[in-house]
């Protein structure tokens, strides 16, 4: 993947390697970790996979401050994803201060998709089961498969407001680049939804989406294309 990594500025092009999900929770741990890992591969298309745990968010600043590309990896709420975005723009701001250049420095907010209908979804038929309203029943119904790709677009609006702001404008004309948005967990697990579900309604600028092999041949044969991260954003928030 390097000639992509080349060909593309450093946009595109990575390879990601991860800490010991046993140091998820070590702060101190991680950081020594990603130093070893990031030394030890000495390549400029690697990215280092930190988990969004709250140990997590000052090692994920502490890397990019130091210059490491990072994959922030197992990211679900949108609440943890604000952060994980304000610790990619402490780690920005601590490499500019030192007087180090921020344009080749490169991250993904890895956001995991379907594991949250699955979750949710056992939690819907749970209260399907239990309703005594048919009304309501069909209401709960209505709400299945789709949280994931409501969480998703709201977690993308999150991310417009956050790098379309003045804080990132800063660092944007210093050459800094956004964190993009990565949609992991993009395999329909349930057979009823679409095989393409988490791929056709989560489309948009700077999104990127890692999708398994049965997927990828999916899109391949019957995607369509187009903007969608952004539609119907009332009836995602509703959701």
């Amino acid at each position: 993947l390097r000639p992509v990594y080349e060909r593309t500025g450093g946009r595109d092009g990575y390879v990601s390697v991860e800490v010991t999900p046993g140091k998820a929770r070590d702060t101190r741990a991680t950081i020594e970790e990603v130093r070893e890992l990031w030394s030890i591969v000495n390549r400029p298309n690697v990215m280092i996979k930190i988990p969004a745990t709250k140990e997590g968010l000052p090692a994920i600043a502490q890397a990019i401050g130091d210059g490491c590309n990072v994959n922030v990896t197992l990211l679900f709420s949108v609440e943890r994803y604000r952060e994980v975005a304000d610790a990619y723009l402490r780690g920005l701001r601590i490499r500019a201060a030192a007087g180090h250049p921020v344009d080749r420095v490169a991250s993904v907010a890895s956001i995991f998709v379907s594991r949250i209908d699955t979750l949710v979804d056992n939690l819907l038929e749970k209260k399907i089961a239990a309703a005594q309203d048919p009304q309501a029943s069909q209401r709960l119904k209505g709400l299945l498969g789709q949280a994931a790709v409501a969480n998703s677009k709201m977690v993308y609006q999150a991310f417009r407001e956050i790098f379309g702001g003045k804080e990132f404008a800063q660092l944007k004309a210093q050459g800094a680049a956004v964190q993009r948005p990565l949609w992991a967990s993009t395999g329909t697990k349930n057979p009823s939804y679409s095989d393409l579900l988490y791929v056709d309604a989560l489309i948009g600028a700077h999104t990127v989406n890692t999708v398994p092999p049965a997927t990828y041949a999916a899109i391949l044969h019957h995607s369509r294309p187009a903007l969608t991260v952004e539609s119907d954003l009332a009836g995602a928030r509703n959701v």
